[in-house]
């Protein structure tokens, strides 16, 4: 009898043990059920005519330029790893993060760390938030982490949206902010219209550096199947300029992004900018003021083979935002155009290859020349670029 009762007491303890290891096996399959994972990877070459020198105080540099800043250099400009669950229904909870690596990206998009925070410049947690779809109304979709700025036309890229010339407009590098952290929230209103709002630390940086949050917005409208309009804001007390010895002064930053499909071939979109900083303006103390405008034109010709053509205006007359290879006069800043041509080939699905002309242009010797301290009102340069994306 007690041997008996040792096996039952034996075998019940294995089934048990057995149902519950399947169990945990079946809930961490559910845990796991949804998640992605996403790569990206881009190269490039760029040379300038103007040749800025090796020696001070050039340094090589492509003035104004974002992630494309040296001359006759080969990048390996970033790669990706995106690991995501998405929330697509009322009651979800996911999260998303993007880690990066490379020569190019991660040293201009990084956010400004705490003090006694380890950085390194080639590395960079581009995004990182945990999300919830709580089921009020249509679904109320909330982000909590670190997430890429919801203004501005073109993106930092990734796997999922990269833009269509290589090198980014003056407006995506001088006029926006790359990345908050902090919380938003997205509500769909209906087929036509949707809302998102944002508190955060501020702009481009991971901890607060002080009392004040930034506030957001955004209005996405789509009247119709080939428009689309964004009307974008941010606002808080953050110094993005020069004067950065003034962190309360209040910065509003305005968007407009309009994308129009002119035929099934032919795409346009126009952004627009304008920002102020209270008591940001150089020397003077005064209000500074930024604003431009960009337009890009796409064209398919074949299912391998794009035109994309992009013009821009970027106005900083009070000398907040833009860099100049000559020091400027206290208040004094400069107005900046430029022209960009970048046909694509689409070697397959997954791999793009792009060549760029680029024309920029000054009111003032903004770029450097060959010699050394020597200083030109215009800057061209070509560029190759290979992206793949998972």
């Amino acid at each position: 009898m007690k041997r008996w009762t040792l096996k039952s007491t034996l075998l019940i303890f294995f089934l048990t043990t057995l149902t519950h290891t399947a169990y945990a096996a079946e809930v961490a399959l559910k845990v796991l059920e949804g998640i992605e994972l996403h790569a990206f990877a881009s190269s490039s070459y760029t040379f300038n005519f103007n040749q800025p020198t090796q020696r001070p105080p050039n340094s090589a540099n492509n003035v104004n330029r974002i992630f494309d800043k040296d001359h006759n250099s080969f990048k390996f400009d970033v790669g990706e790893l995106v690991i995501l669950k998405d929330t697509p229904n009322p009651g979800d909870v996911g999260f998303r993060t993007d880690l990066t690596y490379g020569f190019s990206v991660p040293e201009v998009t990084q956010s400004t760390a705490d003090t006694g925070d380890t950085q390194s410049s080639q590395f960079d947690v581009q995004q990182a938030f945990v999300s919830y779809h709580a089921p009020i109304g249509s679904g109320l979709q909330v982000d909590f982490g670190k997430f890429i700025t919801h203004i501005g036309a073109e993106v930092i890229e990734g796997y999922d949206g990269f833009n269509n010339n290589f090198s980014r407009s003056f407006l995506f590098g001088l006029a926006i902010p790359f990345t908050h952290t902090g919380i938003r929230a997205g509500y769909t209103i209906n087929d036509m219209i949707s809302v998102m709002g944002m508190v955060a630390n501020g702009w481009d940086n991971t901890v607060d550096n002080n009392d004040g949050k930034t506030l957001g917005a955004q209005i996405a409208i789509t009247p119709s199947d080939n428009v689309s309009l964004l009307l974008n804001w941010a606002a808080g007390q953050e110094a993005i300029g020069n004067q950065v010895a003034f962190s309360n002064d209040t910065t509003n930053i305005f968007d407009v992004v309009l994308d129009v499909a002119l035929t099934n071939q032919t795409s346009a979109q126009l952004n627009f900018d304008y920002g102020i900083q209270a008591n940001g303006a150089a020397g003077t103390r005064g209000d500074a003021e930024w604003w431009g405008i960009a337009g890009i034109v796409r064209h398919d010709y074949n299912k391998w083979f794009s035109i994309n053509l992009r013009g821009e205006f970027f106005n900083d007359l009070d000398g907040t935002r833009a860099a100049s290879a000559a020091t400027l006069p206290a208040g004094q800043g400069q107005q900046l155009w430029e022209i960009t041509v970048t046909p694509e080939v689409r070697i397959n699905q997954n791999m793009v290859v792009r060549m760029e002309y680029r024309h920029d242009e000054s009111s003032r010797n903004a770029f450097n020349g060959s010699g050394a301290g020597q200083t030109k009102d215009t800057q061209d340069t070509i560029a190759l670029n290979a992206l793949f994306y998972y």
